[in-house]
């Protein structure tokens, strides 16, 4: 959209009825897919701040309580249906927490997280930002040394995550194995609660 196109859609009365009427009912159903269209509209629009953290928060809320449903009937998340939007709530607050500096919350998050995904291209690109975590590299220095930002995965899927290197994914964590154990020992006992 160019900015013409954001002004209209910002000042468009029906669809921002549109919008707050989905917002209302996709906080109420708790329904993911809904309330991620609804704030990647609004984060689009620099729409109202606290209804973004409102929908945000029930994003959160709600992936962490269906994400342990999942967990407690010893099932993993795939990167299909809803369970795509759980996975992309837990990552992206991982993120946030990164980008606080907060290296232990993020670590702990994106570990449980790489453990209980079915999917080997992003638990391997998880252990990456666990190792960066490890070794306490600001989100900044991670994006600007180890982040490829001219590629792209093709697969749709992996649009909400950081999946590109600049370095061989299976070698780093290879060399990294020793390390990545440790953290394992260290913080298996998450899986567990």
């Amino acid at each position: 959209m160019d900015k013409q196109e954001l002004q209209e859609a910002r000042t468009n009365p029906e669809f921002l009825d549109y919008l707050e009427t989905t917002r209302i009912n996709a906080i109420a159903a708790k329904d993911i897919a809904a309330l991620y269209e609804v704030l990647d509209s609004m984060l689009i629009l620099d729409l109202d701040e606290e209804k973004i953290n409102s929908v945000y928060q029930t994003i959160l809320e709600t992936s962490f309580e269906k994400v342990e449903v999942i967990v407690n009937n010893n099932q993993k998340l795939s990167l299909d249906d809803e369970k795509l939007y759980y996975v992309r709530a837990l990552y992206e607050h991982g993120i946030e927490k990164w980008s606080y500096d907060n290296f232990d919350g993020a670590k702990d998050l994106l570990f449980v997280l790489s453990n209980i995904v079915e999917d080997e291209t992003l638990a391997d690109a998880l252990q990456v930002h666990i190792i960066a975590l490890v070794n306490n590299i600001t989100l900044d220095d991670f994006y600007e040394k180890e982040v490829n930002l001219n590629a792209c995965n093709s697969e749709e899927k992996y649009g909400y995550f950081i999946t590109s290197f600049n370095n061989d994914v299976k070698a780093l964590l290879e060399d990294n194995s020793e390390l990545l154990k440790k953290e394992f020992e260290n913080l298996k006992h998450l899986l567990d609660a």
